[in-house]
């Protein structure tokens, strides 16, 4: 929607949902031509909204995106700049490890951005988790969490003690999001704080997602989606990724069902 080349690696089911999602999929743009196609159940993610935070249940039991293996990974192409990770993908298995050996496999080659995206009360082993998510940040070359995600890693020291830690491990940019209070970037080099864009609130679900896709676009549009040229980021380079990332995110909670703005809306 923010005018990339955007593919998808995931399990999909060849239930009627499955046939929703690959509709949706189509009308935005994405290739999901990597992904595999299963005759198991589609996920099911229910969402509450209680003062326009969500709430969620899922129910992934046996289903086409988590029963994936380590055959069903795709060979990437030299088109391919970044590939992106996160969520509850990460927790589940045989999905979870499979998303971490793709990850091992290209990180010597193309940009790897990780969400972490916490959901603790899915996650019935926190240390097998944490562990995971440990391993992952020293291969990403962009973090992105929110305030809440790093809380639960329960770090030692101050907040910018923590990046600093995770900077030396590998990351070249992490990114916090704090909601209303906007997000904090930081390099080796610098920190810089981008103000929240204003708007009255409808739905959350999908916000970080949103502000995912525009740091990629951002750096994408230029030039700058490549290992070497993360190194040497600017700080105008960052403030405007993450400012494409704000704005849309901004726009994503404007309005309900976690619809993501196309480029035109902003």
């Amino acid at each position: 929607r923010q005018g990339m080349a955007v593919a998808l690696f995931s399990g999909l089911s060849d239930d009627f949902m499955g046939d929703m999602l690959r509709h949706t999929l189509d009308a935005s743009g994405v290739d999901y031509s990597p992904s595999t196609r299963a005759p198991l159940p589609t996920t099911l993610a229910f969402v509450r909204l209680v003062g326009g935070q969500a709430r969620y249940t899922f129910y992934d039991e046996n289903s086409a995106g988590r029963m994936l293996t380590e055959n069903d990974l795709p060979t990437l192409g030299d088109d391919v700049s970044a590939v992106l990770f996160g969520c509850i993908s990460l927790i589940a298995e045989p999905c979870g490890s499979v998303y971490e050996a793709l990850m091992v496999r290209e990180a010597p080659r193309r940009v790897m951005f990780l969400d972490p995206n916490i959901r603790e009360i899915f996650i019935p082993d926190r240390q097998k988790h944490l562990a995971r998510m440990r391993r992952m940040i020293t291969l990403a070359d962009i973090v992105k969490l929110s305030d809440e995600d790093l809380a639960w890693f329960a770090e030692p020291g101050e907040e910018h003690e923590v990046i600093g830690r995770w900077l030396a491990l590998g990351p070249k940019l992490i990114v916090v999001t704090r909601g209303a209070d906007g997000a904090d970037a930081w390099t080796a080099d610098f920190h810089l704080h981008v103000p929240a864009i204003r708007v009255a609130v409808a739905d959350t679900v999908g916000a970080g997602d949103t502000v995912n896709a525009g740091i990629l676009a951002s750096l994408s549009q230029a030039g700058l989606l490549e290992k070497e040229k993360l190194v040497t980021l600017s700080r105008e380079q960052v403030r405007q990724a993450v400012q494409l990332g704000m704005r849309a995110a901004a726009v994503t909670v404007s309005r309900p069902g976690a619809n993501p703005p196309w480029d035109h809306e902003l």
